[in-house]
């Protein structure tokens, strides 16, 4: 790095973490830019949560490390965490205290404390000022949690998977918050999450993490740019196709031959290679088409990343 750019808000690098003989994360490293929105995505005990809790400060890793704005986040936790806000997979208050007194509580931790945008961002949502935590509906604990780890106008806003066990309307929410929270304020987000649909319209880079391992890790325009569904028939040999030859150029991740063709992924797509393609002999009525951001990681983890996504794959893959 140049000594005159200011270091990113996160970094992990070659972090490993272990319970006993298991593995929740084996070497991983990652970067987050100043300003962007990096989403790692997994499964329920792909490791999402340990990294958390190690690149907040929270827990010691076996080997590696995790930096928040250059420094060593175990080493320099209490001081570096001022920067940070943080949003847990559970939403985490006494259940007893108000939102209005999370916000009068908070106001003591943090010198630049907003508790008036606090009180207006809850009050637009509906979440009562007045109620124990305790009482408020999931959605709400989630978007009070959000809203103080706001409060203070964090550089960096770290948020483990806060849409788990909520509901469509109540997810849908706390993205359109999210979305209007950082427009315009240049906050850096790391999220953990299996929530694609949510995620993908405002992720600007993409991991995916499977059993403690780091699949991939990109920019998400190139993911979309270089990721394909090509459908085709086959005149001359299935075995072809499965074997190699057509596809080759295209670096396909994942190839199903049907009764009425072949239907394939592909990592390397480009134009003029699709248009050569078209013209090879054997190849009928060649078709390609975008992926969403759920069947890329389908395609790359070679397993749903959520139960109801699950559901929604099997019908695909069964659709002619």
């Amino acid at each position: 790095m140049n000594p005159t750019e200011s270091p990113v808000p996160a970094a992990v690098e070659d972090l490993t973490v272990r319970y006993g003989r298991a593995i929740a994360c084996a070497q991983v490293s990652l970067s987050v830019a100043r300003g962007g929105v990096y989403a790692l995505l997994g499964r329920k005990g792909a490791g999402k949560s340990s990294l958390v809790r190690c690149l907040v400060g929270a827990q010691k890793p076996d080997s590696g490390r995790t930096l928040l704005f250059g420094e060593d986040a175990w080493r320099h936790r209490a001081r570096l965490m001022t920067r940070v806000g943080v949003v847990l997979e559970d939403p985490d208050a006494p259940p007893a205290m108000t939102p209005g007194e999370i916000s009068r509580f908070c106001a003591r931790l943090h010198r630049a404390w907003d508790g008036r945008g606090l009180r207006d961002r809850l009050a637009r949502l509906g979440v009562p000022l007045d109620a124990p935590f305790g009482r408020l509906s999931k959605g709400q604990k989630a978007q009070v949690m959000l809203a103080a780890a706001l409060g203070h106008g964090p550089e960096l806003l770290v948020l483990d998977d806060p849409t788990l066990n909520l509901d469509s309307a109540a997810r849908k929410a706390l993205f359109e918050e999210l979305i209007a929270a950082l427009a315009g304020r240049g906050t850096t987000v790391f999220i953990t999450t299996h929530d694609l649909a949510g995620i993908e319209a405002i992720a600007t880079r993409i991991g995916f993490l499977k059993k403690g391992r780091l699949l991939l890790d990109e920019e998400m325009e190139t993911l979309r740019s270089r990721f394909r569904r090509i459908r085709y028939g086959n005149e001359i040999t299935a075995a072809r196709t499965v074997y190699g030859t057509e596809l080759d150029a295209f670096d396909a991740v994942r190839v199903q031959v049907r009764g009425w063709g072949v239907d394939a992924v592909v990592s390397n797509y480009d134009d003029l290679a699709f248009e050569r393609f078209r013209r090879t002999a054997g190849v009928v009525d060649a078709e390609v088409s975008a992926m969403s951001l759920e069947e890329i990681f389908l395609a790359v983890a070679g397993e749903p990343l959520a139960p109801e996504s699950a559901a929604r794959g099997a019908a695909r893959e069964g659709t002619p």
